[in-house]
């Protein structure tokens, strides 16, 4: 199967180009957790989560993140394609006991820069419609 990738050409700003709903369960956080070696407590233990403030067991910032980017990866053709990616955390995701935190990802080209052949494309990315994630940019070459 050939996939297409977007011509640099074909692009403007503001247009959208993917869109992507993420559920996160705490069953994902464990396996997360596995991955990554990130067994801090706010992430599985809820009575602790509550101790230190937070609204209950929340995701991993950088389960989150990585998630997230998906969206640019597939809408790219190729994951080697983002040469760059940045953000920041601004709220937790609070994952629930029974059933998932939904996150919704909109990515938007944001800046196009034909000399590097590289797109900037932003993306929003909320949970109950509040931003999760702030300045959440990555850079794809075309």
């Amino acid at each position: 199967m050939t996939t297409s990738r977007p011509i640099l050409e074909d692009l403007a700003v503001g247009v959208v180009v993917g869109t992507r709903t993420l559920e996160l369960d705490r069953d994902r956080l464990v396996r997360y957790a596995g991955a990554s070696g990130d067994f801090n407590r706010i992430h599985w233990d809820e009575a602790f989560a509550t101790r230190v403030g937070l609204p209950g067991v929340i995701a991993h910032g950088m389960l989150t993140m990585g998630a997230a980017v998906g969206v640019v990866e597939d809408w790219a053709g190729d994951p080697g394609a983002v040469v760059d990616y940045q953000t920041r955390f601004t709220r937790p995701v609070p994952v629930p006991a029974e059933g998932a935190a939904v996150v919704e990802v909109t990515a938007t080209v944001g800046a196009i820069d034909p000399e590097a052949r590289t797109a900037r494309i932003d993306l929003t990315v909320t949970h109950e419609g509040v931003r999760v994630m702030g300045k959440v940019q990555a850079v794809v070459r075309l």
